[in-house]
């Protein structure tokens, strides 16, 4: 077997909400004697995601590191979240790893929800393994999960062992590659045992398939298989790490990790067969001399201040050393999840680098690179916020500027419609912990409610009006007339002013201040919301030489409109999104129902690119109708539903619903 022992590896811990990732964290952490005794997640005591928000949830929210020696070796490992909502952070660790290892728990049923995961692993080119958890309390058979795997990999899975029943229970496995037998042994590592006489015959048949795999991309392994060569163990390792670098097959392990089952056989595939610092380098396109740094989280504590976890690809990084014109103030490693302070690190290490304030989440520094950052995850969910205490809101744009740069995925609108300050994310549990964040570490007590829908109105009819603005004071007066055309105009065309004076019946100083009158009624019309698609021409009128002025016109004009605009019929509109909903294939039936039920309209569906499997369902959907479209999408799909939207039109709105959304803005204008 291949020594590939290098500089220090870095391996993320990837997969579904409650697969048991943490719990794999552990078991390898105890298994490497990182730590002396597990915690768990129900005790609120592991090495893993320690915030009050993940004790609260007893899921992880954000990427956790923790550092480890196996072998010789150094490793950090990093646990990403396994929520959908918090998938950021996953994405963003994934970009600085060598290997990804992909838990799973053993239900061919909930394979699907591993799709977007190993997509986004696949796209990237991320070298992974498979790591089937849970694997002593099912009476799955192995092969049944690896094909239901498989349809959701676009990439060759290779199972890389079989596992050994007694009585309908794992206990132990054989390796396809040494051909060697192990029964589990609680805490410790496995005893090698004889291979059992029921597994001869099948061990011979999936070593073939496992070869033949591999083969695929082996030439002289092809020839050997072709000769009826058996190929000798270490040039079947050899071809393993070399297809796993290039992402070219999936290794597949089972195990439990509650029990340490199979985790040392993981541990020694991650430390002989995954890729080393040089070939993740190179796969990423990572040049450059000196420290190289890639920063793929951003922590804001009370009393640290910034804090950037980065990975050093090349060069040695000190402490007080200059990057991109801030000097590292503190440098900090992670030892079982522990943070502890260090003079220096050396190329491959993670990093956690004190008071980068030019740096933000995705930045390289130091080199050049062809990859690419984790795009920010699209907005999906959204809460109206307001600060609980006056002189806040100044507190509170600080605030949600840091939490964004904590997390991309979330996102801040201020909402020119509706005046309303919004925090976009990927779900109400999303959003909920970033309100608790705002309080626990920025000290800014926020009001959270759903955000109003910024809805417009227009008219169907057109009239004429005077307005006429007359007012007497002890000096000079005021004095404005002005006689206006209103009509509608086609939809999307906005507000359009024009004027037809002739003669001077309405000096030309004093037109800017009628159109600008205008503009100033439109806000609030009749139904009280925005005015849009009105055409208005000024054509006629009367001034006073010594009375007029810019402001009697501007009144004048308001006094025209706001009699004249309830006697064109306004009609309320609604803003209506156009929707790409990706779904699996089996869940297209419920995602149309979702959007009907929604007053959604169906435009159509078509098979993702690139996805077998799954569809994109395209449709229009009321704005009113989206604020919780991707809780109902998520628990039709498993999780894995997702949408994407764009504002598309405006829509007339009659009768009842129209009414109660007047009489609803009526009172909130009054209160």
């Amino acid at each position: 077997m291949p020594d590939r022992a290098s500089a220090p590896r870095v391996a993320a811990i990837v997969g579904p909400y409650a697969s048991g990732k943490t719990s794999l964290l552990e078991s390898l952490l105890l298994a490497t004697e990182a730590i002396h005794r597990k915690g768990t997640i129900q005790d609120h005591n592991t090495v893993g995601d320690s915030s009050p928000e993940a004790r609260d949830r007893e899921m992880g929210v954000e990427v956790n590191l923790a550092e480890t020696t196996y072998l010789g070796g150094q490793w950090t490992f990093l646990d990403c979240p396994g929520s959908v909502e918090f998938m950021q952070d996953t994405y963003n660790a994934l970009t600085v790893c060598d290997v990804a290892v992909v838990v799973c728990e053993p239900d061919p049923a909930r394979a699907v929800m591993l799709t977007p995961l190993l997509k986004f692993l696949d796209s990237r080119a991320i070298p992974h393994m498979i790591f089937i958890n849970k694997i002593e309390t099912t009476e799955t058979h192995l092969r049944d999960m690896i094909e239901a795997l498989q349809m959701v990999s676009t990439k060759a899975l290779v199972a890389r062992e079989i596992p050994i029943r007694e009585d309908g229970k794992v206990v132990g496995y054989l390796d396809l590659v040494s051909e060697r037998a192990y029964r589990y042994k609680p805490g410790e590592a496995s005893d090698l045992i004889s291979i059992p006489e029921d597994l001869k015959d099948r061990h011979v048949n999936e070593r073939q398939e496992l070869l033949e795999n591999l083969a695929d991309y082996d030439d002289a392994l092809l020839e050997g298989l072709l000769s009826d060569v058996v190929p000798p163990k270490g040039a079947v390792y050899d071809s393993l790490a070399r297809d796993l670098a290039e992402d070219l097959v999936v290794p597949v392990f089972f195990g439990g990790a509650l029990a340490d089952n199979g985790i040392r056989r993981l541990l020694k595939a991650l430390r002989h067969e995954s890729p080393t610092l040089e070939e993740t380098r190179a796969r990423l396109g990572i040049e450059g001399k000196g420290p190289v740094i890639q920063v793929f989280k951003t922590q804001h504590a009370e009393h640290m201040g910034k804090l950037s976890l980065a990975r050093l690809w090349n060069g040695t990084l000190k402490d007080g050393q200059a990057l991109n014109g801030d000097r590292a103030t503190g440098l900090f490693s992670f030892p079982a999840g522990q943070q502890a302070k260090v003079d220096s690190v050396g190329a491959g290490a993670v990093v956690g680098i004190g008071k980068l304030e030019k740096l933000s989440t995705g930045a390289l520094v130091g080199g050049d690179s062809t990859a690419e950052d984790a795009l920010a995850m699209g907005p999906l969910f959204a809460l109206a916020l307001h600060a609980r205490k006056q002189g806040d809101d100044v507190k509170l744009t600080g605030a949600l500027a840091k939490l964004c740069e904590e997390d991309p995925s979330l996102r801040v609108e201020n909402n020119p419609d509706t005046a309303e300050l919004l925090l976009w994310g990927q779900g109400d549990i999303h959003l909920q912990i970033a309100v608790r964040r705002l309080a626990r570490q920025f000290h800014v007590e926020v009001e959270a409610h759903r955000p109003q829908v910024p809805y417009k109105e227009t008219i169907r009819k057109a009239t004429s009006r005077q307005g006429r603005f007359k007012r007497q004071t002890g000096g000079h007066g005021q004095f404005g007339d002005v006689h206006l055309d209103i009509k509608p105009l086609s939809r999307g065309e906005g507000f359009v002013f024009t004027d037809s004076i002739t003669g001077g019946v309405v000096p030309r100083q004093y037109i800017p201040a009628v159109e600008q009158g205008i503009r100033e009624f439109l806000p609030r019309g009749p139904l009280g919301f925005p005015v849009v698609d009105v055409g208005v021409t000024l054509t006629d009128g009367s001034y006073h030489v010594v009375d007029s002025s810019e402001q009697a016109f501007k009144s004048a004009a308001q006094l025209a409109m706001r009699e004249g605009m309830p006697a064109c019929e306004p009609v309320l509109l609604e803003p209506i999104l156009r929707v790409e909903i990706s779904v699996p294939t089996d869940a297209t039936s419920r995602a149309q129902r979702v959007l009907t039920t929604r007053r959604g309209q169906i435009l159509g569906y078509t098979p993702k690119e690139g996805w077998s499997g799954w569809d994109v369902v395209e449709g229009y959907l009321p704005q009113s109708e989206m604020h919780d479209l991707i809780t109902d999408l998520r628990s039709a799909t498993m999780g894995v539903g997702t949408f994407a939207w764009s504002f598309d039109h405006l829509q007339e709105v009659i009768g009842k619903q129209a009414d109660d959304v007047v009489t609803a803005r009526k009172l909130v204008l009054a209160s």
